[in-house]
């Protein structure tokens, strides 16, 4: 059977383009093949008179012609010239669509989600965010003006030009080992704590830490003592692994073990940032912190320690962690890259006592197999080469002048707000004067280009009202102009109660 020859093609060609005239060629025959224009099986013009309809060298047109017999799309037969091939390369990749009867309004129901499906989708607050603005006040931003981008950038280039091949392959569930090792040694001198590079685990970030631990350590129906106000991405993991939460109040010596053990004396677990509150910003003090571990001895219950931001104290030594004065091994701790670091790099580690190991490896092994490689070679490298605690030492620095910076204009500039600073972290606690609920001043402030987060947010049993302010990643020219807005914000708010 004779076969057809194509008809003449016509391409437009942009001769000042900067794409080259060979590829605007090969995508228009490519693109006049796909939409039937030419048809399979037929026989494409010869390059000498389709460079001449072109106005183009035929040398043009012989490289885009193998270009798209490279690609699949054109064949050649000796003495008889290039075809369009039955079978294109995309129709053998695209799945062809099924076709569907129509189904009547309203008679449509979707597969129903499962009941920790509904909790996974539907978590509350925090947890929903998709992502953070480097706004003031925004929380968790860190000070991304001052990270040492060369020599993150010098550590990256010298792992891609002496890549070893393994390092492509999947990694260890537990994480890459010289970082777990540099973790170790890391919260041994940071943190006081005692623990071999076995019980370190890398994970994506703080919450996946959070959300294997709880699942790991909490069966559906478990109740979970929760700090009140408290952090809601944990509240959000606790929930969406069917566990009960129990509110248990936060004072200024931190979470109140009495009531706890009074609302449920038997929880499974306890979930605790010990060494800077999150939101109050209070410390627990050491015989809360003694109170609790014989509390969780005598109920055999798990403690999960957040300890997402205790690097940064601005007087006096670090405080040792929970898990420094645990003996029985009951204690989860749960630390993150992302503060002190930047948030992108979606690194965190888990520290487990030494029984928990296997099963912690085992379930790493089945929720994300391991973190990217890549980021954690290069992570040891600025960790084991000192480059991390330099960073660190050099942040609390400048964080201490942001903090100051913060404090001296808000007090000066905003009546309205009674300022209750504690001795660490990234964001400063305060109070309104004035009687305008905290969630309304943090909408108006939105619309300026002012992320504040209201305290009346975090809590669940113990209503609060107040406004958490971070500085940490912003300049103090910054701090300065925007308080002056939120002043602004507060007394437009309060003129309008009055």
């Amino acid at each position: 059977m004779a076969r057809v020859s194509a008809p003449p093609l016509w391409l437009e060609l942009e001769r000042d383009s900067i794409q080259p005239l060979t590829r605007q060629i090969a995508d228009g025959i490519r693109s006049a093949i796909l939409r039937g224009r030419v048809a399979r099986g037929s026989r494409l013009a010869g390059a000498r008179g389709l460079a001449t309809l072109l106005g183009v060298s035929r040398t043009t047109v012989d490289a885009a012609v193998a270009q798209l017999r490279a690609e699949g799309y054109l064949c050649g037969q000796e003495r008889s010239g290039t075809y369009v091939v039955q079978g294109l390369p995309d129709h053998l990749l695209a799945v062809e669509s099924a076709p569907t009867a129509p189904v009547a309004p309203g008679l449509v129901r979707p597969p129903r989600l499962s009941a920790r499906g509904v909790q996974m989708a539907s978590p509350r607050g925090e947890s929903r965010r998709t992502h953070v603005r480097a706004v003031p006040f925004a929380l968790g931003v860190p000070a991304l003006d001052a990270f040492p981008w060369r020599t993150w950038a010098q550590l990256s280039a010298r792992f891609w030009r002496h890549l070893p091949s393994e390092s492509l392959l999947y990694g260890d569930a537990a994480g890459y080992a010289p970082l777990r090792n540099s973790v170790a040694q890391h919260v041994g001198r940071a943190r006081g704590i005692d623990c071999s590079a076995e019980q370190v685990f890398i994970v994506e970030g703080s919450q996946q830490g959070l959300d294997l631990a709880t699942r790991l350590v909490v069966d559906p129906g478990d109740e979970v003592w929760v700090e009140d106000p408290g952090y809601m991405g944990a509240r959000a993991a606790i929930e969406s692994a069917g566990a009960s939460l129990v509110p248990v109040p936060v004072d200024d010596e931190g979470l109140d073990v009495t009531i706890g053990r009074r609302r449920a004396p038997t929880a499974r677990a306890a979930y605790v940032t010990p060494s800077h509150q999150f939101p109050l910003g209070v410390t627990l003090t050491a015989a809360r912190r003694l109170a609790l571990l014989d509390w969780a001895r005598e109920a055999d219950a798990w403690i999960i320690e957040d300890d997402y931001d205790s690097e940064y104290r601005y007087s006096g030594a670090p405080l040792p962690s929970l898990r420094a004065l645990d003996v029985d091994g009951r204690v989860v701790y749960v630390g993150t890259f992302s503060k002190t670091l930047f948030p992108a790099l979606r690194l965190g580690y888990v520290i487990v006592p030494s029984h928990l190991v296997d099963a912690f490896r085992a379930a790493r092994g089945v929720s994300g197999r391991h973190a990217p490689g890549v980021q954690q070679a290069v992570l040891a490298a600025f960790v084991e080469g000192g480059h991390y605690e330099r960073h660190i030492r050099r942040m609390r620095t400048l964080y201490q002048e942001r903090r100051a910076a913060l404090l001296d204009y808000g007090r000066s500039r905003i009546e309205a707000l009674e300022f209750k600073p504690h001795d660490g972290g990234m964001h400063v606690l305060a109070r309104l004067t004035v009687p305008v609920p905290d969630h309304s001043i943090a909408a108006d402030a939105m619309s300026l280009g002012i992320e504040l987060s209201p305290v009346s947010a975090y809590t669940v049993r113990h209503p609060q009202q107040g406004l958490l302010l971070g500085f940490a990643g912003f300049t103090t020219e910054r701090l300065a102009a925007a308080c002056d807005q939120l002043g602004r914000v507060i007394e437009r708010a309060a003129g309008r109660v009055q």
